[in-house]
C-alpha cells in the first residue's frame, strides 16, 4: 500500500512538473477568434506566454497549463484587440474646437497647430488619446503627427502598440521650422526606434497635394531602403481630385503609382473618391487603406467605396482619424456607422454584414498595415493583443449573434480588460500602466489655457 501511495504521489508530481508554464490564462469567455474560419468558442480559453498566444481552445485546455495569473472572463466576449489604422492622437487637446467651420483644415486646424502644438502638448494629448483607445479596446494605433518620437515614448509608457509616422509637409511645422524638415526628422526617428517590440516607425508625408514630387520620390526611395511604412492622406479632398485631374490628368492614386509610392509600404487614409481604376491599382500594388467612416461623413465629403475595396481584396482596415475630425478614438464606436452607411448609400440592407465589419476592425486592420502574420486574430503563435467585453452591460443583453452584438450594440465603455503584447494594460476598467486621473488633470489645465488664448473661431 505504501509503495502504491509513493507511486501515485510521484506520478502526480511528474504531472504537475509536466505542465508548461503560462503567464496568463483567460477562462470562461466566448472566444471570437477572427481566424480564417471565424471560429467562435463558447466557454473558451486563451493562453498567453512571453507576449504570444500559446493556445486557444475549449475550457478543458486550461488544466494543461500552470498559470501565473488567471482572468475569469465570466461569459464575456474575448477577442483580438481593435486596430485603429489612422489617427492623430495628440489632437485630443483640440477636440470640439471649431467643429462646424468650413474649410476647417486650412482656415483653422493648421493655424491652431502652428500656434499651440509643442512637445508638451503632444506628450499629454497623446497620453490622453491612448487612454481613450485602451479604454475602448484599441491595442494598435497608426498615428501621423509632429514630435512623433514623443508619441513613441508615451506609447511605450502606456504599453501600447503603434505604427507611428513623423509628418513631412511643404510648410513650416511645429517640430520643423523649415518646409520638409520632417523628412530628416523621420529618418532619425526610424533609425532610433527600428526593431522596437511595440513601435514601428514610419514616414508620414501629409498628402499628395502638400508635398512636391521630388520629396515624394525621395520618401518612396527611403521607405524601400529602410523597409519602413508610409502613412498618407489620399483622395480625401474634392479640390485635391480636381487639381490632379487638371494639372496631370491623373487621380492622386495614379500619380502615386507613377512615382513609385503606391506599394506595400503605403497605408492610404480615406480614399473617399477612389474610382474602379484606383481600386484595381491599390490591390495590384498591395497597398493598405484606412477607412475613416465617421470623420468622413462628419466632414460631409462622402462615403469611401471601402466596402467594394474590401470585397475585391484590397487591404482595408478601420480608422477614426484625429479627434478633431471624428471626435472619438475608439474603433468600436465606428462599427455601427460602417455597417449602416454602406447599406444606406447602396440601398441594400444585406451589405456590410456584422462579421465583415468586425473583420475590418481586427484582422482587416492587421492586413492594412501588413501585420496579419502576427496581429488581428486569436491564433497560436501570434502576438497577445486581447480584449474582454463585459456582456453584463444592459445594451449587450440578449446576445444571440456575437458579431451583431458587437457592431450594433457595443460601445467602447463595454470593454473590461485590454491586454497588449501579453501585458494587462487595463483590468476591470482600471488602467495599470499610467495614472488616468493625472492625465485628465493635465488635459483640463492645458485646455483651459488654450481656450483662453484661441481667439475667435472662424465662421
Amino acid at each position: 500500500m505504501r509503495r502504491l501511495f509513493v507511486f501515485i504521489l510521484l506520478a502526480s508530481i511528474s504531472t504537475i512538473r509536466a505542465q508548461p508554464p503560462a503567464d496568463l490564462v483567460i477562462t470562461h469567455g466566448t472566444v471570437v477568434t477572427m481566424n480564417d474560419k471565424k471560429d467562435v468558442i463558447d466557454d473558451g480559453v486563451v493562453v498567453i506566454r512571453d507576449a504570444k498566444l500559446v493556445a486557444i481552445g475549449p475550457a478543458a485546455i486550461a488544466a494543461n497549463y500552470a498559470a501565473k495569473k488567471t482572468i475569469d472572463a465570466r461569459g464575456g466576449i474575448v477577442m483580438p484587440g481593435m486596430i485603429n489604422t489612422h489617427t492623430h492622437a495628440a489632437m485630443t487637446i483640440f477636440r470640439s474646437l471649431g467643429d462646424d467651420v468650413a474649410d476647417r483644415l486650412k482656415r483653422f486646424m493648421f493655424p491652431l497647430e502652428a500656434k499651440f502644438v509643442d512637445r508638451e502638448v503632444v506628450h499629454w494629448g497623446t497620453l490622453h488619446g491612448m487612454l481613450e483607445m485602451v479604454e475602448g479596446g484599441v491595442t494598435t494605433f497608426v498615428d501621423m503627427y509632429y514630435f512623433e518620437d514623443e508619441v513613441a515614448r508615451v506609447a511605450k509608457q502606456m504599453g501600447m502598440r503603434g505604427v507611428l509616422g513623423e509628418t513631412v509637409i511643404n510648410q513650416p511645422a511645429p517640430d520643423a521650422k523649415e518646409p520638409y524638415g520632417g523628412f530628416e526628422l523621420a529618418k532619425k526617428f526610424i533609425a532610433d526606434f527600428r526593431g522596437d517590440p511595440l513601435i514601428t516607425p514610419a514616414f508620414a508625408p501629409h498628402a499628395p497635394y502638400s508635398l512636391d514630387e521630388a520629396h515624394l520620390r525621395a520618401i518612396a526611395k527611403e521607405s524601400e531602403a529602410l523597409d519602413a511604412p508610409v502613412l498618407m492622406h489620399v483622395e480625401e479632398m474634392p479640390d485635391e481630385m480636381a487639381t490632379f485631374r487638371k494639372d496631370r490628368n491623373q487621380t492622386p492614386i495614379e500619380f502615386l503609382d507613377s512615382i513609385g509610392l503606391l506599394n506595400r509600404h503605403l497605408v492610404a487614409a480615406h480614399c473617399i473618391f477612389a474610382n474602379d481604376s484606383d481600386i484595381a491599382l491599390l490591390k495590384a500594388r498591395d497597398a493598405g487603406v484606412a477607412h475613416n467612416m465617421v470623420a468622413n461623413i462628419k466632414s460631409a465629403k462622402g462615403v469611401s467605396p471601402a466596402l467594394k475595396m474590401f470585397d475585391q481584396g484590397v487591404r482595408v482596415g478601420l480608422g477614426t482619424d484625429g479627434p478633431m475630425s471624428g471626435n472619438t478614438l475608439d474603433i468600436i464606436g465606428q462599427l455601427g456607422y460602417v455597417a449602416k452607411l454602406h447599406k444606406l448609400v447602396n440601398h441594400d440592407r444585406t451589405l456590410a454584414p456584422s462579421v465583415k465589419v468586425v473583420e475590418m476592425a481586427t484582422i482587416g486592420g492587421a492586413r492594412a498595415i501588413h501585420r496579419e502574420a502576427d496581429l488581428g486574430s486569436l491564433e497560436a503563435g501570434k502576438l497577445a493583443d486581447v480584449i474582454i467585453f463585459d456582456v453584463d452591460a444592459t445594451n449587450l443583453i440578449p446576445n444571440y449573434d456575437v458579431y451583431a452584438t458587437l457592431v450594433y450594440g457595443a460601445s467602447g465603455k463595454d470593454v473590461r480588460t485590454t491586454i497588449i503584447n501579453g501585458r494587462v494594460i487595463m483590468e476591470d476598467r482600471k488602467l495599470l500602466t499610467v495614472d488616468a486621473a493625472d492625465i485628465k488633470a493635465h488635459m483640463r489645465a492645458m485646455a483651459k489655457s488654450i481656450g483662453e488664448r484661441v481667439g475667435p473661431v472662424p465662421k
